[in-house]
Parts: structure tokens; C-alpha cells; sequence
């Protein structure tokens, strides 16, 4: 599945300004996430950290947070973003909570902190797409609840 170039762009940058939100005083590790939603919204989160370290919450599951919260539950791609030059990918957590929402077929975009606009096209080391499948393989969803006797 694939998403206009323009839109890919826009998420892209979403991602990294969302970033800039980041609250993260103990790992200094700034993520942004921005999630594209069936009907062409764009829904932005940060990792936003705690001093009880386990109440932390990552940037891509604020986001997923925040659309679900206000309705959207259907998503077309996900663009993640660090301060790291090599692209990241979500944390365990993330896949499996990603999982929840989205076809293991979605594009997911993780970009460099050196990506600028005219790389959309670029590969490694400036963006990395991957399918939520490729980050999550043999995972587990929905639908495999539906299949209990």
C-alpha cells in the first residue's frame, strides 16, 4: 500500500515536529510520531516520559492514543522520527499496540534526523519503509481472537 508522495511528506515532517514536543527530561531521546488516518487526517504524538519510569509512553502509542480517544481507528501509514542519523524503528510495545489498529500490509516510515523533504525518495540511511508485517512478523491481532473455539 502506498501513499501519494505529497502525503508522505506531510507525515513525514509530522513526525518530526512532533518530536520537538517531546518530554523526555530522563532518556533525552525525542521521538515524534505522526499517524495518517483512512480519511487523510494527520494525528501526531510524542514519547512522553515519567519519573516512574514505567509510566513513560512512546511516541507512536500517543498518537495511536490520541486518535482512538477522538474516534479514528483506521489507518493508512505511520511516520516515526528520532534525533538518531539512522532511522529507528517502534519498540516491541509499539508493534504489538500498532498491530492492534493496523493491517500487518501498512507502511510505516522511519526517517533519519537528517531526512529533509527532497529525500521522500531516498532509502537507507535517510528513510527506512517497512510494512507493519516486516517489523512484527508472525504477529498476533483482532482477528486471531475470532478464532477460539
Amino acid at each position: 500500500m502506498s501513499i501519494p508522495v505529497d502525503t508522505k511528506v506531510k507525515l513525514i515532517q509530522a513526525a518530526l515536529d512532533a518530536r520537538d514536543a517531546a518530554y523526555c527530561p530522563y532518556s533525552k531521546f525525542r521521538v515524534g510520531a505522526a499517524l495518517l488516518s483512512a480519511d487523510g487526517q494527520i494525528i501526531k504524538g510524542c514519547n512522553v516520559e515519567n519519573a516512574s519510569y514505567g509510566g513513560a509512553i512512546c511516541a507512536e502509542r500517543t498518537a495511536m492514543v490520541k486518535a482512538v480517544s477522538d474516534g479514528i481507528k483506521s489507518f493508512t501509514a505511520l511516520a516515526v522520527a528520532t534525533d538518531v542519523e539512522a532511522p529507528i524503528s517502534p519498540c516491541g510495545i509499539c508493534r504489538q499496540f500498532i498491530r492492534e489498529f493496523c493491517k500487518p500490509s501498512m507502511p510505516i516510515y522511519m526517517a533519519s534526523a537528517k531526512w529533509t523533504p527532497k529525500d521522500v525518495n531516498a532509502s537507507e540511511p535517510l528513510l527506512l519503509e517497512q510494512t507493519v508485517g516486516q517489523i512484527l512478523p508472525h504477529s498476533f491481532g483482532p482477528e486471531d481472537l475470532e478464532k477460539v473455539a
